[in-house]
């Protein structure tokens, strides 16, 4: 099932020449946490055509984080793509999505069990210091135990190549964030007999941009992972902050050396140099959540919110990532008194995310020039607004929100030779508005934020499920 069915040279030629540099157009498919967002885009960056397929998320408890593999993983893809190939002359698709993520699969590629997702406690056997860094390696353990029939243990980007082409496989990016059972580039037979599986079962691992397959005349790539596409198209140079509003909140401050601080990611910038920070999960969840509770008249009493009659949130609904990197952390609201409205919850939880992405920023030590809003949260004005008056700087926010599919589709153009390398990526970074602070919510939210980290730093403020 693993063997790659690499196309040959001849093939690859055969394929480009019917398709002229100057009209190509390539796709990027991004496979989110609440949907799927597929762009076609033209070699300027403008994108010419785009889909979203909204889905469900299963979070029955704080513990547990999964999707219908088959339906998101797998159809999904297949139906966006169904969607976005009629737009012209398809060069190329890559497909990103985020991490980590494994389901169990048969022999077809299909998955047969839950696609486990970021911080699902089936993945809690991880022994790392940081979470993610071993937490594929416990999904795969739970899934041969759960489902040790299946064919194959498969991330999102492997469901959604084998769906596209018949290959599952990914990059070697994804596949060394499967260490220990990965070194990049193989799989190890100890690794992966120590979670219950043998390497075959695992995907082919692609190199670099090398095509592995192709899709109605489209080579397709390993794929990617949704956080290294957005940065890719943020434009983000030294001193620059790129915060992706997402379902997930994900910080990176950019430096020209190797800053580290307790409790952040350290990782390399796409610009060649560092980037500091994370992901949080004060993002798209917990604002949904806090929406869900308030109802309309949350989003309706918003402009009728003073600046100092506002709660504050601890927006740690499903434990939090960085910097505490603990699962066992919950939600709060304090100073709430007899006279707040659900609009002034509402905006609190703006702000808690706002705060969070402030917090981040302070730790990392990082100087900051100009923060970047991009993701699909970058539609919702009051958060954006309340990362401008929380931080107390203009917040540009990208021209196009899907940012992690618009990267994936510059990613494509490499894998069909339309570019050398993702270099030239930075040129498709457009900037659509700029969100400036509000003066009179400056004072009052620096205020609430030392609250706010009171709060957060509290080793004692956990409550457990």
């Amino acid at each position: 099932m693993a063997a790659l069915a690499r196309l040959s040279p001849c093939a690859i030629t055969r394929i480009l020449l019917l398709m002229p540099a100057d009209t190509a157009l390539t796709v990027g498919i991004d496979i989110g946490t609440t949907s799927i967002k597929g762009v076609v885009v033209d070699r300027e960056g403008t994108v010419v055509a785009r889909q979203r397929r909204i889905h469900a998320v299963d979070a029955p408890t704080a513990g547990r984080l999964s999707h219908d593999a088959a339906d998101v993983w797998h159809d999904g893809v297949q139906a966006v793509w169904e969607q976005l190939r009629g737009e012209g002359t398809i060069a190329a698709i890559t497909v990103s999505a985020m991490v980590p993520s494994m389901a169990p699969v048969d022999a077809d590629g299909r998955p047969i069990g839950p696609g486990l997702l970021y911080g699902d406690e089936r993945g809690s056997a991880d022994p790392s210091p940081h979470g993610e860094l071993g937490e594929l390696a416990s999904f795969a353990a739970w899934a041969a135990s759960a489902y040790p029939d299946a064919a194959g243990y498969w991330p999102a980007q492997a469901v959604a190549n084998g769906a596209l082409t018949g290959t599952g496989a990914i990059d070697s990016v994804m596949a060394i964030m499967a260490s220990p059972l990965s070194d990049g580039a193989t799989w190890d037979v100890d690794a992966c007999a120590a979670v219950g599986a043998a390497p075959e079962q695992f995907p082919v691992i692609g190199s670099g941009h090398e095509p592995i397959g192709q899709a109605d005349g489209a080579l397709v790539s390993g794929g990617t992972v949704d956080a290294l596409a957005e940065q890719l198209v943020a434009g983000a140079e030294v001193g620059d902050v790129l915060v992706i509003c997402g379902t997930t909140l994900i910080v990176w401050a950019v430096a020209d050396d190797w800053p580290e601080a307790e409790g952040l990611w350290t990782v390399p910038h796409t610009s060649g140099h560092a980037a500091i920070g994370g992901p949080s999960n004060a993002g798209g969840m917990f604002l949904e959540r806090v929406r869900y509770l308030v109802g309309e008249r949350g989003e309706a009493g918003l402009a009728a919110v003073e600046p100092g009659r506002v709660p504050v949130w601890v927006p740690h609904i499903r434990g939090e990532r960085v910097p505490y990197h603990d699962r066992e952390r919950r939600a709060s609201l304090h100073g709430l008194d007899v006279g707040h409205q659900p609009g002034d919850v509402l905006q609190a939880a703006y702000e808690a995310s706002a705060f969070t992405v402030r917090a981040i920023l302070e730790r990392s030590g990082v100087a900051v020039d100009r923060i970047v809003a991009t993701g699909g949260g970058t539609h919702v004005d009051p958060w954006i607004q309340a990362l401008a008056d929380a931080t107390g700087q203009p917040i540009q926010v990208v021209a196009t929100p899907e940012g992690a599919a618009l990267g994936a589709a510059y990613m494509s153009r490499v894998t069909a030779g339309l570019e050398p390398d993702t270099s030239g990526a930075g040129s498709w970074a457009r900037i659509g508005r700029v969100v400036e602070p509000r003066t009179s919510w400056i004072e009052p939210c620096a205020a609430r934020y030392e609250q706010f980290r009171q709060l957060t730093d509290r080793s004692d403020h956990a409550v457990g499920p």
